[in-house]
């Protein structure tokens, strides 16, 4: 059997699609195609069904994709013994997909991830910053930032980070509106929040351990869009400090009594151990919030 079928049959089972598979590849998502009828055509059965526009394994291709990756394993160790040290092919290639919480993938990693590219020219990254949990057990992403621990697969997980939020408020809304001096005073003013029905995290509910308002003003599933409302004046929110502190225009409101602690927790599927491209990544991940914990603890 050609093992470049195998090959092109593992990238597709790792990006779920044909355009990632090729842009892990570096060919045209035609080529990906035909290899895959080719294997299937050898192998007698399907190996994908595609759903939603995605290719998901079928029964037989999840029965031949643990013994791909142990040959794929077995090649790498080939290369690095026929590498010389330093070889530029020695670097991480292919693409990574990696899946944060909307706030922390836009404000902390996506200039972090973009410039990761620029030493490794042949690794590609897909930043997924959602306000949603994605799932490693999909192959929705290969390192999944989120707000809980997971607590089932064979994942391999660790404590990236805790960070703080607080209450803010605009100074100019501030201004305008009754002191606030206890949280009996926050009856006075106006809020932000998510959606409570499309909450993704119950780790989100945090004003109303300070403040149960009768309505709110302005809801969204995105944190950015309540940023932008409290800047606008609207109201208050409760914010990360690594979004709202580079903001001038923002003031934390009872900053003694509105300050939460939440903490985010980095994983990888168990195989992932042994990709370079996801290594790499997950190595840089831990650097850069180890950086920046002057912003996330404050």
């Amino acid at each position: 059997m050609d093992w470049d079928h195998l090959r092109f049959f593992a990238a597709l089972a790792h990006a779920g699609s044909l355009a990632g598979a090729a842009r892990t590849l570096g060919v045209e998502h035609t080529t990906v195609a035909r290899r895959l009828q080719a294997l299937e055509k050898i192998m007698g059965q399907a190996l994908f069904v595609r759903q939603a526009g995605s290719y998901q394994l079928t029964q037989a291709g999840q029965q031949l994709l643990p013994a791909v990756q142990v040959m794929e394993k077995a090649v790498r160790g080939v290369k690095e013994v026929a590498l010389p040290e330093g070889s530029s092919e020695a670097a991480p290639a292919g693409l990574v997909k990696v899946g944060a919480t909307e706030g922390l993938g836009t404000w902390l990693l996506a200039r972090q991830l973009a410039q990761l590219t620029l030493r490794y020219p042949q690794l590609s990254v897909d930043l997924l910053a959602l306000p949603r949990l994605l799932h490693l057990s999909r192959r929705e992403a290969d390192i999944v930032i989120s707000l809980e621990r997971p607590k089932r697969g064979s994942v391999v997980v660790t404590k990236l980070t805790d960070y703080h939020l607080y209450l803010y408020g605009e100074r100019q809304y501030l201004a305008r509106r009754p002191l606030v001096a206890s949280s009996d005073d926050l009856r006075h003013h106006r809020f932000i929040h998510y959606v409570d029905d499309l909450l993704f995290s119950k780790e989100l509910q945090l004003l109303a351990q300070l403040h149960k308002p009768a309505r709110f003003v302005f809801r969204s599933t995105s944190i950015a869009a309540q940023y932008e409302a409290v800047r606008a004046g609207a109201g208050l929110a409760v914010l990360p400090a690594f979004m709202a502190d580079r903001d001038p225009t923002l003031v934390r409101v009872l900053p003694q009594q509105a300050c939460f602690t939440r903490t985010f927790w980095m994983s990888m599927p168990e195989e992932a151990k042994t990709e370079p491209r996801i290594q790499a990544v997950w190595r840089f991940l831990k650097e850069v919030v180890r950086e920046r914990q002057g912003e996330l603890v404050t």
